[in-house]
This record gives structure tokens, C-alpha cells and sequence, in this order.
């Protein structure tokens, strides 16, 4: 379920709310090719079926940074913030990814609105994140997102 904020004072007031979980995305073995190819990586671990069967995991695995890269559309099902006028990425103080994602498991963001701190024209947005995998005893991924919003 998301939450709107309208404007950067309302952002302000959110400063460390947990803002709960999103949605369940499937990772496919066709979303993992897209990403190879956009990359350039295509390790046979993601992309050769046949040759992850009998590798480390027993099936092919989403590359980490494909993970990563979720972070936004699984982020933006949690907080909407309207009344600004650009919404960019910062970078990440921290990301670790303690399981690997193999083909064919769900995903889903839970986040924290960690801080809220003034920046010229606008403010920065600190969001602790972790990336479930749907029945895993680890996440995919742990990251502390950095964001900035301006007026």
C-alpha cells in the first residue's frame, strides 16, 4: 500500500516511519537475459539454464545489481511524493546481498524511511531497504538508498 506525501514538508514528517512492504515481483529467466544483455554480463550462473542445473545453486540466479536495480519500482509502489519537481537517485551508502535470487522466486521490498535531512532546493532521503525472497531464510538484498527531492 503506498503512501502520498504532497510536498517536502509532509517528506519531512516521515523521517524514520517504516513504510512497510510492496508487492511480489517475480524474477524470470527473460527479465535476467534482459538485464544481461543490457549489461553485457552474461555469466553462464544467469544465463546458461542447462549449465546452472548442475552449478552451485541448482538453477540459474538473478544477477545482484538486477536485484539492485529493483530497488526503485518496488520503492515507488511504497512512498509517492508529489508537489516536487525531480526525483533523483543520490547513491547507496551501503548494499550487501547475503542469498542469491533464483529464477523464478518473488521479490518484495520492506523499507525505512531512516532520515529526511535539508539540502539546497531540496531535501535528501536516506531509506534503509531490505529485499525479501518470497519462503527465504536470507534476503537478497540489504541496501541504505540515498534519494534526493527537490522543490
Amino acid at each position: 500500500m503506498s503512501i502520498t506525501v504532497n510536498g517536502l514538508d509532509e517528506l519531512k514528517k516521515l523521517a524514520g516511519s517504516d513504510l512497510g512492504a510492496s508487492g511480489w515481483t517475480e524474477v524470470t529467466q527473460d527479465r535476467i537475459n534482459t538485464f544481461a544483455d543490457a549489461t553485457g554480463d552474461h555469466q553462464w550462473i544467469h544465463v546458461d539454464v542447462e549449465k546452472a542445473k548442475a552449478g552451485p545453486f541448482g538453477a540459474p540466479i538473478a544477477h545482484g545489481y538486477l536485484t539492485l536495480s529493483l530497488f526503485i519500482p518496488l520503492f515507488t509502489e511504497l512512498l509517492d511524493v508529489e508537489g516536487v519537481s525531480t526525483k533523483v537517485n543520490y547513491g547507496l551508502n551501503k548494499v550487501r546481498f547475503p542469498a542469491p535470487v533464483p529464477v523464478g522466486s518473488r521479490i518484495r521490498l520492506l523499507a525505512r524511511l531512516a532520515s529526511v535531512e535539508e539540502v539546497p532546493g531540496g531535501v535528501q532521503v536516506t531509506v534503509d531497504g531490505t529485499v525479501e525472497i518470497e519462503g527465504g531464510a536470507k534476503p537478497a538484498a540489504v541496501l541504505q538508498s540515498v534519494s534526493r527531492f527537490y522543490a
